[in-house]
């Protein structure tokens, strides 16, 4: 299990001086929102469920900063890209298609992909559909099937997903989905930043988070691939996330101590431990670097 330092709750440092290009690509007719940092080797940035690439905030300086090309993207209906024209999404494969078209059109070269929750589904995804053009790939909080959600409970929960509630239940599950070595400011942090979610939006990826079966294709990921999941994440199987990569060719998997659903957002210079990772997928280091 990998132990990871937090006493540093996700401050930027010198990220903040680290000035990105943010663009609007039309795809379908509707308008995709991608910022990019760094010039380097390109890592593509997936967010959760519901959220927006705004949860890579503390970790795109570093990973520029480090040599990299973060490309972090908002989803369809999140952040500042709008809607498919279909309506919310409830079809993980729609997510994966849109983000190989982000790849073409930005003419990524053998990029690294990187999600987390749904994005780490998505991630899974699109390695399994285009091995041979990825780096490597990182799919945390994520694993082939999730039997723990029921795709006709989250159905009916559409109902009332913008009942008055919805914001305070977002707010007070993302402070119980945190691990326990997050400071209690940081996890105040990233819990009023999910707030901020569209929960017909949000419900809609769980639908899909759900539904989503990658078992049959898991032999289909030829790329590196690591798959990682906190101890104390509830959402999570750590078991079901082991036997996913266990069953992908070469694949590595992490258990991380005391983070939970968003290591992204929980471990202070995540940039350095996903360094180790992506340049070295099969003998990463167990500890990020101090800052």
């Amino acid at each position: 299990m990998t132990t990871l330092s937090t006493s540093e709750p996700g401050t930027p440092t010198d990220s903040a001086s680290i000035v990105g290009t943010a663009r609007y690509l039309t795809l379908h007719g509707r308008l995709a929102f991608v910022e990019t940092y760094g010039d380097g080797h390109p890592v593509l940035c997936i967010h959760s469920a519901g959220q927006s690439g705004v949860q890579w905030r503390t970790v795109v300086g570093e990973l520029a900063e480090l040599g990299y090309k973060a490309v972090v993207v908002d989803l369809p209906g999140h952040g500042r890209s709008e809607m498919l024209d279909t309506g919310p999404v409830t079809e993980l494969e729609t997510y994966s298609q849109w983000c190989i078209e982000i790849i073409d059109r930005l003419s990524l070269d053998m990029p690294f992909v990187v999600g987390c929750s749904i994005g780490g589904k998505i991630t899974l995804d699109i390695a399994s559909r285009i091995p041979s053009r990825l780096s490597g790939v990182v799919a945390m909080a994520a694993d082939a099937k999730n039997d723990g959600q029921n795709a006709a409970g989250l159905t009916r929960a559409l109902e009332d997903s913008v009942s008055p509630s919805r914001s305070d239940r977002t707010y007070y599950g993302t402070i119980a989905a945190c691990g326990v070595a997050v400071p209690a400011d940081r996890t105040e942090i990233i819990a009023r930043m999910h707030r901020r979610e569209d929960p017909l939006v949000s419900n809609s990826d769980l639908i899909g988070w759900a539904r989503h079966d990658l078992r049959s294709r898991l032999t289909d990921i030829t790329c590196p691939c690591r798959v990682v999941v906190g101890a104390d994440d509830f959402w999570m199987d750590p078991e079901s996330a082991r036997w996913t990569a266990e069953n992908i060719p070469g694949g590595t998997f992490t258990l991380l101590d005391g983070i939970g659903h968003y290591p992204m957002e929980e471990i202070h210079n995540f940039a350095s431990l996903l360094d180790g990772w992506l340049r070295s997928p099969d003998r990463a280091p167990h500890s990020p670097r101090k800052a």
